[in-house]
């Protein structure tokens, strides 16, 4: 029975996000009660947005990747492990046999927290649980115990939900994405980092006062700090990096032109068909649980339909190969997430309130972080890919999304104990960055109170 269920599950899986998402909104809209050709019609608006943006992401895939390559191979940058991103660590993870029961106990452990009061985060972005099911698949690998595995899921989903609950503020006062959060992926767990170091960049006279956003640009600049010009330009700079000539490099950069103009038109399409579902939910939620106020938990790709966020991850696409470098020990070549980085330090451009200078330096030790972690994950991501069939082990296999979480690396570690050192360096300033993000979030909540 329960092997049916999994392989339902994952038949719904593989047909993608703009597939599966579809399908599970309009079901729990039917559910929540609302009517059948409304909950259909949200379900494919949403289905349509992440289409749009699977094609806009494919797309920054086929253009940035070999402009990255090209880049580490003009610049001789000689590490051994290419970066196979998301793209290549979510199909192995959702082949672990952990996969079949991830999604019943990711719900489940939302279930608990919400009626325990624990969270305010619904969670209906069931394809961004591979996420949790990762650290499960990893711990599982390693250790070999099927509990520690789903224990690693279970641990995960109860994190990712608290820091649902610390993003909500930033969301309705920075993205004016009201009732809603993102709880998951790399944006999530890792804008801790950028709390404490926005607070250090307070307490520096001059520093302080530095206030770099798109909009600055553009009073400044005019034209030229539009975010459409600024995409052009950053595109085309990555071009002449990468050694192009002006024929590949000018097309770049009136790609990732396109890409300014179109992400938030697509996020647009996204958040219509979520607004029905978002509604009756606090609704239904108001009148169970009284005037809490609950947030609908959503894939971080809504992000990426801020201006600055897009214009940081350009920025972080050459610099993140020369973080690569600079790295200790570094065997990592970024890769397969380089196209999509934007998606490693959109919460902190919230947490920056668009300060594009202060977003380089927490981006920069975001980054920093992540390539140190995902070094120390090699083995146990090339062990998984070998458990499910993905790999033959002959090459050895990297991934910066989830493979440089510290919320995977701290659990597994703790079993695994391969290095008892780096995880308590990561565990006690991980920790410390989380006491930081609390007191960003009720801060902002404050100042959010205030206005209304």
């Amino acid at each position: 029975m329960l092997e049916m269920i999994g392989n339902g599950i994952n038949y719904i899986i593989d047909m993608g996000a703009s597939v599966m998402l579809p399908i599970v909104i309009a079901i729990i809209s039917v559910c929540l009660g609302i009517k059948v050709g409304k909950a259909i019609r949200s379900g494919l608006m949403i289905g349509v947005g992440f289409v749009g943006l699977s094609l806009i992401v494919d797309m920054m895939n086929a253009q940035l990747g070999p402009a990255a390559q090209a880049m580490s191979e003009r610049f001789g940058l000689s590490l051994s492990v290419v970066d196979i991103g998301w793209p290549g660590a979510s199909p192995i993870t959702w082949s672990s046999n952990i996969a079949t029961v991830a999604i019943p106990v990711a719900i489940l452990v939302n279930i608990i927290m919400l009626v325990t009061k624990l969270t305010r985060t619904v969670n209906i972005d069931i394809w961004n649980i591979w996420h949790m099911t990762f650290t499960g698949a990893i711990a599982y690998a390693v250790t070999g115990n099927f509990w520690i595995g789903i224990l690693g899921v279970a641990v995960h989903a109860a994190i990712a939900y608290k820091l649902g609950d610390i993003w909500a503020p930033l969301m309705s006062d920075y993205f004016e994405l009201d009732g809603l959060t993102v709880p998951h992926g790399t944006s999530a767990y890792m804008a801790p980092v950028a709390c404490v170091i926005d607070a250090v960049i307070d307490k520096i006279p001059g520093v302080k006062k530095i206030d770099l956003t798109a909009d600055t640009l553009q009073e400044k600049v005019g034209v030229l700090g539009e975010p459409i010009v600024i995409g052009g330009i950053l595109g085309t700079v990555v071009g002449f990096l990468a050694g192009y000539g002006p024929q590949a490099a000018l097309p770049l950069g009136v790609k990732m032109s396109a890409v300014m103009v179109l992400m938030p038109k697509i996020v647009k399409c996204i958040m219509e068909g979520l607004m029905p579902i978002s509604e009756r939910a606090k609704e239904l939620m108001n009148k169970r649980f009284g005037n809490s106020q609950y947030y609908i938990g959503l894939d971080p790709a809504i992000l990426l339909g801020d201006a600055q966020v897009v214009t940081a991850g350009l920025i972080f696409i050459p610099l993140t190969l020369l973080i690569a470098v600079i790295v200790p020990g570094n065997k990592v070549l970024p890769f397969g997430d380089l196209a999509t980085i934007g998606f490693f330090i959109a919460i902190a451009v919230a947490v920056h309130k668009g300060n594009l200078f202060r977003t380089l330096i927490s981006g920069s030790a975001i980054m920093f972080i992540t390539i140190w972690i995902t070094n120390q994950t090699i083995p146990w991501l090339t062990k998984l890919a070998v458990t499910t069939g993905s790999t033959d082990g002959s090459s050895l296999m990297a991934a910066m999304d989830q493979g440089g979480c510290p919320i995977t690396y701290v659990f597994t570690q703790i079993f695994a104990r391969e290095n008892l050192a780096g995880m308590a360096v990561i565990l006690i300033g991980y920790i410390f960055c989380m006491v930081f993000a609390v007191r960003c979030s009720r801060k902002r909540a404050a100042e959010l109170n205030e206005e209304a």
